[in-house]
């Protein structure tokens, strides 16, 4: 990466401090810092104020693009949100920051929160997530996944993967990997496994769920699972295994590769590419995010 960060690093540290909770810990170098500011500014200039002939300057021309909506490739990019209106005045900052943003050695990983209606009452609005993975590569973003729903009646978008994930490794600290550790029990052994009696040896008590069909708290967390998931004999290997998993202080990312069906065409299938992340601070999950809408 050639980014540079010499007259960064401050502008760099307040944005940091800007979206993330004040109790989680950032692990993130200077280079990495880099990263996840250069993949905001990218954000701000080209998204948000649709600039995209700005392209260029962030992103490779060979850019792969997995959300099904949108034809990978720059131009492909470029076409996509060029569409979308005029280009506006370029602001100092993101008008809608994330609510977490982080960086892990090549990948930046942003979450954002949602408003939407309530399908149960229009006439109230829930907050939900959302997420965006970028790889960066030689100096440009090479590689974008979001959780994307296929828009009927538009042809295929997006792209293969790109990336062998078996091979995405990272070096994490002590700290980071029994972070791993505790997510994972939360994830595969209470989630997939249905043993939500380990909730309590990895969970707070006033775990923070963001999910907006799941209650909030760690015993309302165990009393919604519990009449859910049946629990089965904990096996070493995952039922629904993450293709990768970023770990950046106190923040476990996992991504999960999932086939839905075509609503064109209930012969084929596409790819989409949920999330599910913790924050573990103190030796407990105190935090939830992942992609769902309100049921």
């Amino acid at each position: 990466m050639r980014i540079t960060v010499r007259h960064a690093a401050l502008s760099v540290a307040a944005l940091v401090l800007g979206v993330l909770p004040l109790t989680a810990q950032s692990s993130m170098n200077a280079q990495e810092q880099a990263n996840l500011k250069f993949v905001l500014d990218w954000w701000r200039e080209v998204i948000q104020s649709r600039h995209v002939e700005l392209a260029p300057k962030y992103q490779a021309e060979d850019y792969i693009q997995h959300n099904i909506n949108i034809q990978t490739g720059r131009a492909g990019f470029m076409k996509f949100f060029g569409g979308l209106g005029q280009p506006t005045t370029i602001l100092p900052e993101l008008t809608n920051k994330p609510a977490v943003a982080f960086a892990k050695g090549d990948y930046v990983v942003v979450i954002w929160e949602r408003e939407g209606k309530d399908p149960a009452d229009p006439t109230k609005t829930y907050k939900y997530n959302t997420y965006d993975l970028l790889r960066l590569q030689n100096g440009k973003v090479q590689e974008h996944w979001d959780y994307a729903l296929k828009t009927p009646k538009i042809p295929y978008g997006g792209a293969p993967d790109g990336v062998d994930y078996s091979k995405v490794t990272f070096k994490l600290s002590p700290q980071e990997q029994k972070n791993l550790e505790i997510a994972t029990v939360e994830f595969k052994d209470i989630l997939q496994y249905g043993h939500v009696e380990l909730a309590e040896k990895v969970m707070a008590p006033t775990y923070i769920q963001h999910n907006p069909n799941v209650p909030t708290g760690r015993a309302a967390f165990v009393d919604f699972f519990s009449r859910i998931r049946k629990p089965e004999p904990i096996k070493a290997e995952w039922k629904d295994k993450p293709a990768l998993t970023i770990v950046s202080g106190s923040y476990v990312f996992m991504m999960f590769k999932r086939t839905l069906m075509d609503p064109d065409d209930k012969s084929k299938t596409y790819p989409a590419y949920w999330f599910d992340m913790v924050r573990v601070d103190d030796g407990l999950v105190q935090e939830h995010w992942d992609s769902a809408v309100k049921n």
